[in-house]
C-alpha cells in the first residue's frame, strides 16, 4: 500500500513539474501538428538562427496569429526582401504581373493623358501569345480608363489577377497613334528565358549587346555560347542589359564575370558573405562561388571563352537587384564598370530557402536574409541602390524600341560614348508618372553555405 501511495505522488508530482516547465518556457510545449502554434515556433527557431538581424527579433509575440503574419512581425526595419509563404495556401504566395503575365509596365502622362507602357514580355508568357509587345500603351486595364488618380491601383490588382484586359493603341513619329485594339490575357507559368543578344557594328567597332532578363540555374553553358560567338565576330566592346533583372542564381552571374573580367585568376576573391554571429564571414574566389552551383562548366572553360575588354557598359534601373548588382559592385575591382540608366534597387543581401518538412511533407518556406554581400574591395552596403555613372530615363520618348535597337535610349547612349560621340538628347514631354518595380522578393537564392 505503501509502496503504490509513494508511486501514485511521483506520478503527480511528475506530471506537475512537467506541466510548469512548458508553462515557464514556450520553446518547451509541444504544439499540435498543423497549429499556427507549432508552425511559428519552428519558425521563431529558424530565424534566431540563420536571420541576418536574429538579434533584434523580439521576443513574446503572440504565436497563435496566421504564420505570414507572425513571420513579418519578426523582421527588422531594416529588411525590404524577406519573405515566406506556404505551397497549399495560394494567397501566401508572391506574385507579380511578370509572374502572372510574363511581363511589366510603367506609367506615363503625355499631352495630358495616362497611358501604361509595356516595358517587356517574356518569350512564351501570356502578353506575347496575346501579341503585347514592348512599347505598345495601354488606355484601358479591365475596361477602365488609366488615370492619375487610379493607376497605382489599376497596376496593384493585376499582380494578383488570374485575367486582365487591356486596350492597346501604338505610336511611332511616322503615323502617330494607331486605332485602339482590345487584349485579353490569362495567367499562366511561363518558362525560362533564353538570353536576347546581338553584334552591332559600327565603323570599326564590334559591340556585343547582351540582355538577361534573369540568371537562372545553370546559365553558364548558353553564356560561354555566347561569348565564342562574341569572340568569333572580334567584339570588343559589350553591353549588358540587365535593366529588368532582378537576381537569381548567383553561380550564374559568377559565370557571367568570369567572362568579362580580364585578367583574373580562378583563386582571387570575388564575393564576400557575412551574416550573423552563427553565419560568420565566407570568402569565395571566382571559381568557388560558381561551383556553388554549377557543375558542368569549369573556370577554366569559361575563360577559354572570354574577351579581352577593358570596360563594360551595364543598362541599368530600378528593377536591376540582386545578382544583377553583383555584377555591377563585384566587377568593379577587376574591370571599368560603365552603368547607365537610373538607380537600381539595392539588394546588397542574399539568403538560401528553409522548408518545414517535419510532417513529412511541405510546410512553410522560409525566405530570410542571411548574408550582406561585398566586393574584393570590402565595397558594398549599396541598401540605398547604386547610382549610375549616366543618368538616364528610358521614357524620355513615348516611343520605346526594341531592346536591342540600337535606338534604344540607353543602349544608343552606351554606342555613342563607344563611337565617342555626344549623342541625342530629345525629349517628348513625356512625364513618368512610376517606375515599375517587378518580383519585389526577389533576390540571391544560395545554396545552404553553412
Amino acid at each position: 500500500m505503501i509502496n503504490h501511495y509513494i508511486n501514485k505522488v511521483l506520478a503527480v508530482l511528475i506530471l506537475a513539474l512537467f506541466y510548469v516547465s512548458c508553462q515557464k518556457n514556450d520553446d518547451n510545449i509541444v504544439y499540435s501538428e498543423g497549429t499556427n502554434e507549432y508552425n511559428n515556433q519552428w519558425i521563431y527557431e529558424q530565424m534566431k538562427r540563420y536571420y541576418y538581424w536574429n538579434n533584434e527579433i523580439p521576443d513574446n509575440i503572440d504565436l497563435s496569429q496566421f504564420s505570414k503574419d507572425y513571420f513579418s512581425s519578426l523582421l527588422s526595419h531594416q529588411d525590404r526582401f524577406s519573405y515566406a509563404y506556404h505551397p497549399s495556401i495560394p494567397e501566401s504566395m508572391p506574385s507579380t504581373l511578370r509572374s502572372s503575365f510574363g511581363m511589366d509596365i510603367s506609367f506615363i502622362l503625355y499631352e495630358g493623358n495616362v497611358y501604361g507602357v509595356v516595358l517587356y514580355v517574356l518569350s512564351g508568357s501570356p502578353a506575347q501569345n496575346n501579341g503585347l509587345k514592348r512599347g505598345q500603351l495601354i488606355t484601358t486595364i479591365n475596361n477602365i480608363p488609366v488615370s492619375q488618380t487610379n493607376y497605382n491601383t489599376l497596376y496593384g490588382a493585376m499582380g494578383n489577377a488570374d485575367n486582365v484586359s487591356f486596350t492597346i493603341v501604338e505610336f511611332t513619329e511616322e503615323t502617330g497613334f494607331s486605332q485602339p485594339v482590345a487584349k485579353e490575357l490569362t495567367s499562366y507559368y511561363t518558362f525560362l528565358q533564353a538570353p536576347l543578344y546581338n553584334i552591332i557594328s559600327i565603323d570599326d567597332k564590334n559591340i556585343g549587346y547582351l540582355q538577361i532578363s534573369h540568371f537562372d540555374v545553370g546559365l553558364a553553358q548558353t553564356l560561354r555560347n555566347i561569348f565564342n560567338e562574341f569572340k568569333s565576330q572580334n567584339v570588343n566592346e559589350v553591353v549588358l542589359d540587365l535593366r529588368y533583372n532582378g537576381g537569381g542564381d548567383v553561380s550564374s552571374a559568377t559565370a557571367l564575370s568570369i567572362l568579362l573580367a580580364p585578367n583574373i585568376d580562378q583563386d582571387d576573391l570575388f564575393i564576400t558573405f557575412k551574416g550573423n554571429q552563427n553565419g560568420g564571414i565566407i570568402n569565395q574566389s571566382f571559381k568557388q562561388s560558381l561551383e556553388m552551383n554549377e557543375a558542368t562548366v569549369s573556370y577554366n572553360e569559361l575563360r577559354q571563352s572570354s574577351l579581352t575588354l577593358n570596360r563594360v557598359f551595364v543598362l541599368c534601373g530600378n528593377n536591376t537587384a540582386s545578382a544583377s548588382e553583383i555584377i555591377i559592385n563585384n566587377l568593379k575591382p577587376y574591370i571599368n564598370v560603365v552603368t547607365i540608366g537610373e538607380q537600381t534597387r539595392g539588394k546588397d543581401m542574399a539568403g538560401f530557402s528553409i522548408e518545414d518538412n517535419r510532417a513529412g511533407q511541405q510546410g512553410w518556406v522560409l525566405f530570410p536574409v542571411i548574408y550582406k554581400l561585398y566586393n574584393a574591395y570590402g565595397k558594398g552596403d549599396y541598401s540605398n541602390g547604386i547610382v549610375p555613372d549616366i543618368e538616364l530615363n528610358e521614357l524620355t520618348n513615348i516611343e520605346l524600341y526594341p531592346l536591342g535597337d540600337k535606338n534604344e535610349i540607353l543602349l544608343n547612349k552606351a554606342i555613342n560614348i563607344i563611337l565617342g560621340n555626344s549623342g541625342r538628347n530629345e525629349s517628348d514631354a513625356v512625364y513618368v508618372l512610376s517606375k515599375s518595380i517587378q518580383d519585389n522578393h526577389e533576390f540571391i537564392i544560395l545554396p545552404n553555405l553553412n
